[in-house]
């Protein structure tokens, strides 16, 4: 019988990280943590199941056993094969790259795996924290080209200042990075693709620039719309005694709610698809047939597409994630 299920994180020690993630109550390893990917089957970070009878099978084996089981019914059989959203925590101590992410159909012919369409939600800031999100109006392939070679290529970035609880969509081809003094709740596609920009000219512990990739990203960036995206505010979908729920996404990619919950609140999976939740505040527990699985800010739990009703119980701020029923993102890796 399936459950709702965690696991193990995978923490990554890309040099712009720090130790921030020990503030929303972490147990870190040694040294530089940027990014904690806790729901995934990436190649390069596969999940492994932490509770229940299923503990230490990784998330590749528990879609190859129970495959819609896990995934649903009305999702695309592609997705069984690889677990379509990667959900991460990321602590940008220093600010990432300029950089920029192609879409599927780019990435299927150049890459051989999915594109990246991403958004944010902003944990917390440090005061005057800002991220840079998309290009200035009016910037063309031409002009971003002639900017990176004369050096002065963040006179065409567009800066835009954040705080606690900001939610910015982050599509395929819009130039964007995290500022620094800022932990995020990513939700995305599964891919690992980023073409970099510009990268401050820093150097890693070996003393090597980290490359760019100049022409990948000049070639997938979303010039028409640059400039005309901003923060979502979110539409309530749901207000009751105790629980609040806002939709602050839905595209062919993902959907993602926001709630507010101070009690218990129903919830289900028919067997068409799947969810996943990420605790933003608080805790509680999760209760299903078969028993209860707790819960804690900075974690993220999948709740099988077949598990049927379950009560989510206590006091917490949380992200529920899954695929539109009616998606067309899909594609044979």
């Amino acid at each position: 019988m399936l459950y709702p299920l965690k696991f193990v994180s995978v923490y990554k020690d890309y040099i712009w990280g720090g130790r921030n993630l020990e503030r929303l109550g972490r147990v870190l390893p040694e040294g530089i943590v940027a990014e904690s990917w806790d729901i995934s089957s990436h190649l390069h970070g596969i999940s492994i199941v932490a509770n229940g009878p299923l503990a230490g099978n990784s998330l590749p084996e528990l879609l190859n056993n129970f495959g819609p089981e896990i995934i649903g019914t009305k999702l695309p059989k592609s997705y069984i094969r690889q677990f379509p959203l990667l959900i991460k925590l990321i602590d940008a101590n220093q600010q990432l790259s300029v950089q920029v992410h192609p879409d599927d159909e780019y990435a299927a012919t150049h890459e051989g795996g999915y594109g990246k369409n991403e958004m944010w939600y902003i944990l917390s800031a440090e005061p005057g924290a800002s991220i840079i999100y998309d290009l200035v109006p009016g910037t063309t392939r031409e002009t971003l080209a002639a900017a990176i070679g004369e050096g002065r290529i963040e006179n065409n970035l567009k800066t835009v200042p954040v705080v606690a609880g900001d939610v910015f969509n982050i599509p395929a081809g819009m130039v964007h990075g995290l500022g620094a003094g800022i932990i995020v709740a990513e939700i995305q596609q599964s891919s690992d693709l980023t073409y970099r920009l510009y990268d401050y000219n820093r150097i890693d512990a070996q003393g090597n620039k980290r490359p760019l990739h100049i022409e990948q990203a000049l070639e997938v960036i979303d010039y028409k719309s640059a400039g005309q995206r901003g923060k979502l505010a979110g539409t309530i979908k749901q207000n009751q005694p105790g629980f609040l729920r806002k939709e602050l996404i839905t595209n062919r990619y993902f959907e993602v709610d926001i709630c507010e919950l101070d009690g218990e609140v129903v919830q289900n999976t028919d067997g068409q698809r799947f969810f996943s939740y990420t605790f933003l505040e608080g805790a509680g527990k999760i209760n299903y047939l078969g028993g209860s699985v707790g819960f804690k800010a900075a974690e993220s739990i999948l709740a099988p597409a077949a598990i049927g009703d379950y009560t989510i119980e206590g006091k917490s701020k949380f992200l529920k994630v899954s695929i539109p029923l009616k998606t067309t993102a899909s594609f044979n890796l």
